[in-house]
C-alpha cells in the first residue's frame, strides 16, 4: 500500500517514515503544502496523512482543493491543536480521520488500518463498476449480466482496482507503474501493457461489457458499453 505523508517537521517525518516502512507501507514525503497537493493529485497514493500546519499551503486548504478536484483518496489529518472546532474544520474540509499530536504509533496505525479498510469497498466488501464486480477477498472478477467468474492475479485485481476507484478519469501507464509495481524506469514500463492485456483477457473470458480503453498518447479508461 502506497501512502503520502505531507508533514514539515523534519524528524516527525523522518520517524513516522521509519515506522511505517517497518509496517510495510511504500511512503514518499513532502515537506511543504503545495509539493504536497500535487503529490496528491497523481493519484498513486492510497492513503494520505496530512499535517495542518505546512508553508505553501496549509493541511485544511489541501484537502478542501483535494475534495474539490474529485480526489477520494482517505486521509488523516494531524495537527497540534486539540481545540473541537479544529477537528470539526478538518473533517468539514475533507479529512476522513483526525489524530492529535502527540499520539501513540499504535493508534495511528489503526486508524490507517480502518481507512484502508473502508477507503474502496462496499460493506460486503466488493467493488463494481457497470456489469462487473471485484470480490476483494477472493480477487475475483464476476460478470452481472453473465454470471460468469474468475480468478484474478493480485496485478490484474489491483489494475482493475485502481482504474474502478478512479472512474471517470483517464490514468497514465507512468501513473500505473508507480502505483502497482513501484517503479519509475522507463524501460519497465512494457509491464504495464503486459499485465492490461492479462486484465483484458479476464474482463473477455466473463464476457462483460465494461472494457479498459487504451486513450492514444495518454493512458487506459475503464468504459461501460457505449459510455
Amino acid at each position: 500500500m502506497r501512502l503520502l505523508l505531507i508533514e514539515d517537521e523534519k524528524r516527525m517525518a523522518q520517524a513516522l517514515c521509519e515506522i511505517l516502512r517497518l509496517e510495510k507501507y511504500e511512503v514518499d514525503y513532502c515537506a511543504d503544502g503545495l509539493q504536497g497537493l500535487a503529490a496528491m493529485e497523481s493519484l498513486i497514493y492510497d492513503l494520505i496523512i496530512l499535517d495542518v500546519m505546512l508553508p505553501g499551503m496549509n493541511g485544511f486548504e489541501i484537502a478542501k482543493r483535494a475534495r474539490k478536484e474529485g480526489i477520494h483518496t482517505p486521509i488523516l489529518m494531524l495537527t497540534a491543536k486539540a481545540e473541537l472546532e479544529d477537528k470539526v474544520t478538518g473533517l468539514d474540509s475533507g479529512a476522513d480521520d483526525y489524530l492529535t499530536k502527540p499520539f501513540m504509533t499504535k493508534e495511528l496505525l489503526a486508524r490507517l488500518r480502518a481507512l484502508s479498510r473502508r477507503s474502496v469497498n462496499s460493506p460486503d466488501g466488493t467493488l463494481a463498476y457497470g456489469d462487473i464486480v471485484l470480490d476483494t477477498d477472493t480477487l475475483t472478477l464476476s460478470c452481472t449480466t453473465t454470471d460468469q467468474s474468475v480468478r484474478l492475479s493480485e496485478k490484474e485485481y489491483r489494475i482493475l482496482e485502481y482504474l474502478i476507484v478512479n472512474q471517470g478519469r483517464i490514468l497514465t501507464r507512468e501513473q500505473f507503474a508507480v502505483k502497482i509495481w513501484g517503479f519509475e524506469n522507463e524501460a519497465e514500463y512494457n509491464k504495464v501493457e503486459v499485465y492490461m492485456s492479462f486484465t483484458r483477457k479476464k474482463l473477455s473470458f466473463v464476457e462483460a461489457k465494461t472494457e479498459i480503453k487504451a486513450i492514444r498518447g495518454i493512458g487506459y479508461e475503464l468504459r461501460y458499453g457505449d459510455v
